[in-house]
């Protein structure tokens, strides 16, 4: 078998020696005669796996003492509802920025939990730029403010976070969780769908400061209640297992790669990489996002016409570069370059959109 790259937004690439390892325990999983998958979740072997899981988001993100890590289905889009149920009384409101298609998803499922306050909506520029962090004013009483870190779609990135003050800053950073070092502790609230960075689709992972797991109204059903799952490390009920048995390997890999550090080191390369493409035929390529926001994690880009972005994403998968379609939404295309992706897989794109724009520029 040939592997080949795979810049599909999500799910994502995962590390080959990862794989490798899934594949080798698959059918006996320490010498148990079964899989770690039949296993009752409740076991000794899988209770080390998601410890292990939760222990390794702690380590690279240097959680202090009083964050609690918490694996829940639903990916990213169940905590567009789990956010305002358990922060925001239907009486209060919370603030948001729209800076793209996941952020208004996130801002209409709060809408019908309570009042959504919009402090930046990003919609006269079609969402290809972000505001300077002096310009974000938080309401002070606020239940909390909502940002997305990483647009998936649309291809724009926050450099920085605001300091929020009483009011807890939420953000939902699907698409560059472990992707690079962030300011934890002026967070209250960190959620992401795994399949971006972490590790395959099934679950999400949220990191919650416990104080605010005392505004759980105990008036929430049991499962969607931050404070069920927190004190018992999410396993209240069973767990997707599969999932974060393999979010385990992924993020061991992480780790031995530099850790956070190492993965903005890399995100930087790649990025580089790809963007620099663009600069080198700039009159056959586009970004259309604002250089100041550009994210490191979906680059997207256009070319001349719809016909000649058809014929390069054909061409690319015939050299083996599959997922670089952009999203139906918005059309172009778009190289997603997450953490597993390595810098081979970014320098033959690079080569291969000079080859194409010498061909058909």
């Amino acid at each position: 078998m040939s592997r080949i790259f795979n810049f599909s937004a999500g799910p994502c690439t995962l590390p080959y020696s990862a794989l490798e390892e899934a594949h080798a325990e698959f059918l006996d999983y320490q010498g148990k005669g079964m899989s770690l998958i039949e296993m009752s979740h409740r076991s000794g072997e899988y209770d080390a796996v998601h410890m292990e899981a939760m222990d390794l988001i702690k380590r690279l993100y240097g959680l202090p003492d009083n964050y609690k890590v918490m694996f829940l289905g639903g990916g990213a889009t169940m905590q567009f509802s789990m956010v305002p149920m358990n922060l925001m009384r239907a009486d209060q409101s919370c603030d948001m920025t729209l800076t793209g298609a996941w952020a208004k998803k996130a801002a209409a499922d709060a809408a019908k939990v309570g009042n959504v306050n919009v402090v930046f909506d990003g919609k006269a520029d079609n969402f290809m730029s972000l505001p300077a962090l002096s310009d974000l004013k938080v309401s002070p009483d606020a239940a909390y403010f909502h940002m997305t870190s990483n647009e998936t779609i649309g291809g724009v990135q926050w450099s920085d976070f605001p300091d929020t003050g009483d009011v807890p800053l939420v953000c939902d950073m699907s698409s560059d969780f472990v992707s690079r070092k962030v300011p934890v502790e002026k967070f209250g609230l960190i959620y992401a769908g795994a399949q971006k960075n972490a590790g395959p689709a099934g679950t999400a992972i949220v990191i919650i400061r416990e104080d605010l797991l005392e505004r759980s109204s105990d008036a929430l059903t049991a499962y969607l209640s931050y404070k069920t799952h927190a004190p018992k490390d999410s396993m209240y009920n069973t767990p997707p297992v599969f999932p974060i048995y393999m979010l385990n390997k992924t993020l061991s890999w992480l780790e031995k790669e530099g850790g956070l550090d190492g993965a903005t080191r890399k995100a930087n390369e790649r990025a580089d990489l790809i963007y620099g493409a663009m600069i080198k035929d700039a009159g056959f390529y586009r970004c259309p996002v604002s250089e100041d926001c550009r994210s490191n994690m979906n680059i997207v880009f256009r070319l001349p016409s719809e016909e000649l972005e058809k014929v390069f994403v054909a061409e690319a998968l015939n050299n083996d570069m599959s997922g670089l379609k952009g999203h139906r939404s918005v059309g172009g295309c778009r190289a997603s370059v997450y953490n597993s992706m390595p810098l081979e897989g970014a320098q033959p794109l690079a080569d291969f959109m000079g080859e194409f724009a010498r061909k058909n520029g």
